[in-house]
This record gives structure tokens, sequence and C-alpha cells, in this order.
């Protein structure tokens, strides 16, 4: 009689466990799944489980989940990566983008548009990346990553950034190595005059870390050629952002020949040697004359980013979603879009363990809508294009969890 109640009390337990100990914390289900490094663009189940992907299959039992995200009709991506943004905030005065009230807190910015990861592109320098390191990448729930400015003081200025002596590549070098897990590369920007050193000396600082540069290539009158900045001074995996724009003045040479509406030779030799075009929107930096016809010859962005900062996010940039709708109506077609905004940037800052959503990957994903309607996508000058359909952020999931919820698509909401 013992043994048998010993028996009955043991096969109890082996049931209660069983319904206790789910195999996923989240389960996605009926999404269609777009991972460009995997080549997957179908209607798949994911399943997460302690931060990582647990398993991508046709079907898996909602059972075996503590929560159900149902995504049907929708997109299911790696979570987005915007490797142009300025998020040193702070409240230091006439600091321009660095440690200042024009830069953004991340958080605030990222998740309602599918972006986990975001990369502070030159807002810190080496005398100054502690401070962005202790009040935003600590304290910030987005992963928050960073181009090093060449310029010690960072992007503070145009006083600062003009200062040709505060560019040490060693002392930069020094600093990135030192903060490798934080630090993905070097920035240059807004120098303006027919000087090479800040693109050198910041290519030295890249060689030293073995780490890309990102330029902006700032300005000068007459223009310093684009063909030697991509042939002479800078390498395969170097990053040229605001590629698509036209700044008046005649201060910087374009990549589209305006009179005949043509890629310039020299900017397809670029990408054969292996330049990245970055799309860095911003407030000023987008233009469709330049855009459209380069797409029409099939000139993509490697990578899309949004050059977000208080000057860009209520203009005609927005986010990182209107960028990504922009060029979908402008032809460029959704998996090459997820791919540009996912994978592509993981591998251009050489972080290969986000962009996508293979098994064991860090669950960063994010869960979109293709909104029906009449929208406007226009640029700086006010050319408009427009488009029957939108991406809209439904969900956004970091490390495993649900940080962003439009709709409440998740059962139950929240787990008590």
């Amino acid at each position: 009689m013992k043994i048998k109640f010993l028996i009955t009390l043991s096969l109890l337990s082996v049931s209660f466990f069983s319904v206790q100990a789910q195999t996923y914390s989240i389960l996605i289900k009926g999404g269609t799944v777009i991972d460009p490094k995997n080549n997957l663009n179908q209607v798949m189940d994911v399943g997460i489980f302690e931060g990582k992907i647990k398993k991508v299959a046709k079907d898996i039992d909602p059972k075996e989940a503590r929560q159900v995200v149902d995504a049907k009709g929708m997109y299911v991506t790696p979570g987005l990566i915007d490797i142009h943004g300025h998020v040193f905030f702070g409240t230091q005065v006439n600091h321009y983008l660095s440690n200042s009230f024009t830069a953004l807190p991340p958080d605030g910015f990222t998740f309602r548009v599918g972006v986990t990861t975001i990369v502070d592109a030159g807002g810190a320098g080496w005398t100054n990346f502690d401070d962005f390191k202790n009040n935003v990448i600590f304290h910030s729930k987005t992963r928050v990553l960073s181009f090093m400015n060449i310029v010690g003081k960072g992007m503070s200025g145009d006083r600062f950034e003009q200062d040709t002596t505060d560019m040490d590549p060693g002392l930069a070098a020094a600093v990135a190595l030192k903060n490798k897990n934080d630090v993905v590369g070097f920035k240059v920007a807004h120098f303006m005059g027919p000087d090479w050193k800040p693109v050198d000396n910041a290519v030295k600082a890249g060689e030293l870390a073995g780490m890309p540069v990102m330029v902006d290539f700032g300005g000068s009158t007459p223009p310093l050629p684009l063909a030697d900045l991509f042939m002479k001074h800078l390498r395969p995996g170097d990053i040229f952002t605001h590629a698509y724009t036209l700044l008046e003045g005649n201060v910087r040479e374009t990549i589209v020949d305006e009179a005949t509406g043509k890629v310039k030779p020299f900017t397809l030799e670029a990408r054969k040697k292996g330049i990245i075009f970055d799309v860095g929107y911003g407030g000023a930096s987008f233009n469709y004359s330049q855009a459209i016809p380069a797409l029409k010859q099939g000139f993509f962005p490697n990578t899309i980013s949004t050059d977000l900062h208080t000057g860009s996010m209520n203009g005609s940039m927005k986010d990182m979603l209107s960028i990504m709708s922009k060029f979908y109506n402008m032809g460029m077609d959704l998996p090459a879009v997820i791919r540009a905004s996912t994978w592509e940037p993981a591998r251009v800052i050489k972080r290969e363990m986000l962009g996508h959503i293979s098994e064991n990957a860090i669950a960063d994903v994010a869960i979109f809508s293709m909104r029906k309607g009449n929208f406007g996508f226009y640029d700086k000058t006010g050319y408009k294009v427009e488009g029957k359909e939108k991406l809209e952020c439904e969900m956004t999931i970091m490390g495993g969890k649900i940080v962003y919820d439009l709709n409440g698509i998740a059962r139950p909401i929240y787990l008590k």
C-alpha cells in the first residue's frame, strides 16, 4: 500500500513538473520569418528560451510556451541595427552631439521601431568616452555601441571638430581597444577644409585597433575628390555615410551625376573594392535626386541608418522604419531592406552574433506589420514619393524579453 502511494505521488510529481517546465519562454507563431543570413523568407514559428533562439520550425506546439505571440500576417525579423545614431545625450550647453541636448536617450527612440542595437556615430572621443559609457551605455536597455570620434573631445561642436591637433590615432586606438566590447570603429565628421589628416588619422586608428572607419566627409571648396577618398585613403570595410546626399554650395561631391542621373564610375569601383555605402539619413543628408537614380541602376545601400538626433527625428527622416519604407517604395524588395537593416550592419561592425535568427543566437527579434493606405514619403527638399504600404512595428524582443508590444499580441500580455 505504501509502495503504491509513493508510485502515485511520483507520477503526480512528474505530471506537475511537465506542465510547469515549458520548453519556450516565448513562442512566435505564424509569422513570415525574413532572416537574410539564413536565406529565410517563409512562414515559420520561432521559439525563444533563456535569451536565445531555441528553435525555428514550421509548427511548434503553443502548449510548450509560457507566452505565445500571434504573428499571423506579420513579418518576423532580427532586431534592427542602426549603425548611425546620436545618443550621447546630456545637459552640457553648446556641445552639439556630445553629452548634449541635441543627442537623444536611446530607449525612447529604438524599441518602438524594432531597433535593438544602435551605434553612436562619433559623439564621444577618447577623452570623454568614459562619460558616454557610464551615463549612456550602462544605463540603456538598448544595446548601445560606439564609433569613437577621431577628435578627442568628440562631436562637441564646430571649433572642436576642426582641431586637427586633437586627432590622435594612437590615443583613440588605445581607448577603443580598452573598450572593445563597446567600440566598433572610428568616425570622421564635419571637418571643413582641403586636408586629408582627419581621414588618414582615423584610418591609422582603425589599423591599430583592427576596426572600420565611418566617414562623414564634411566639406571643402572646391570639394575634395570622392574618388581619392574611396580609392586612395579608405580601406575595404570602411564606411561612407550620407551616401545619397546633395549639399548646397558645392562643398561635397555626390555619387550620382545630377546632370546625367548616372552613378559615377568611381563609385562602382569603390563598391567592388569593398567600401560600404551607408544611408545616414539625418536632417539634411538625403536627397531623392541622388537615391532614385542610384536605386534604378541597382546601386542599393549596404546599410540603412537614421542619423538620429533632435534635428532629424521630426523632419523628413522620422525613424528607422520610415527610411526602410522609403527604400521599399523606391523599389528595394523587402528582404533586401531587412538585410540592410540587420545582417549587413552586423557584419560591417563585426558583431556577427547579432542580426539573425539562427538557433542559439541572441534573441533580438522585431515583428512588423505592413500597413496599407496612402502615404507620402518626402525628403528635405519637399520632393515626395507616394506609396501604398509602410512598415509598422508590432513588437520588439530584446535578449529574449518583450520590450515593446503595440497591440497586445502576446498571450498572456504580462506574466504573473
